[in-house]
């Protein structure tokens, strides 16, 4: 594989932003790895960070580089910041930065990833994993698919809403009123339901959450809704909560479920 760590100006930001790319390398002789390179144009996963991280926390705590090496597959990382892959109130527009420029930038940087909605893959962890599952039901000419780890699905749930909270303030600047969250844009349940009732083409969804994790009450209720609506939905419980032993050993099942491979990775 070949790591890039690329550095670029957005428009729609108006600032230059980082994102680190795996692109898949024919190797025989590095030792403990090899690397695949398939023909045609490259399936793309944008693997997305959470709250507290940036682009290159998928390297620092997965070995995501050595889990794809065989799969011949591109991995995008970019840095959001903390913003929740959403135009925000305080007027940074990340959702379209994210759902609309980055992927033609990448496509323009990288001629070989793939423009197939069913090729591309938004994956991440708790903000990153409401930013996956937010590309799918948004941004479904794209993303063909979205897999969440321990993500924040229900953004309106009254924990995110409560005045006085440590992230009322940090929320307020993200999504505006709180009390109009519910239904809007940045709520993947309202979301889901415009998607249906437009009878466009539905995302494949993966999901798995710990069973002691803070967001798992938010996550069932996300599952429950949207697998009475109809999505194709693949979701997964176990013992855990909200840390990177878990969410190392969870994006090696993301990759299996999407390109439908079994056995080891990497």
């Amino acid at each position: 594989m070949a790591l890039m760590h690329v550095d670029f100006f957005s428009d729609v930001l108006g600032m230059c932003m980082d994102m680190d790319v795996i692109i898949p390398q024919k190797t025989r002789g590095q030792i403990g790895m090899e690397g695949t390179v398939g023909d045609g144009r490259y399936k793309t996963m944008y693997l997305l960070h959470g709250m507290s991280d940036d682009q290159t926390i998928w390297q620092r705590r997965t070995s995501i580089e050595r889990y794809v090496s065989k799969l011949g597959i591109a991995v995008v990382m970019p840095t959001t910041h903390l913003a929740f892959y959403t135009d925000t109130a305080y007027g940074l527009k990340y959702w379209t930065f994210i759902s609309q420029e980055l992927p033609r930038i990448c496509r323009e940087f990288f001629p070989r990833m793939s423009h197939k909605r069913e090729d591309t893959l938004a994956a991440g962890l708790s903000m990153g994993g409401y930013g996956a599952w937010k590309l799918g039901l948004g941004a479904g000419e794209t993303f063909g698919a979205a897999a969440s780890l321990s993500g924040a699905l229900d953004i309106g749930a009254d924990h995110h809403r409560q005045k006085g909270g440590s992230k009322e303030v940090l929320f307020r600047g993200i999504f505006g009123d709180l009390e109009q969250l519910k239904g809007s844009d940045n709520d993947l349940f309202a979301l889901a339901d415009r998607l249906v009732a437009a009878k466009r083409a539905l995302p494949r969804l993966y999901a798995w959450c710990g069973t002691e994790d803070f967001l798992y009450g938010d996550n069932r209720k996300a599952w429950d809704y949207v697998r009475k609506l109809g999505f194709d939905l693949t979701w997964e419980e176990s013992e855990g909560d909200h840390q990177w032993k878990y969410w190392d050993e969870k994006i090696q099942d993301v990759l299996r479920w999407w390109l439908g491979i079994q056995g080891e990775l990497g």
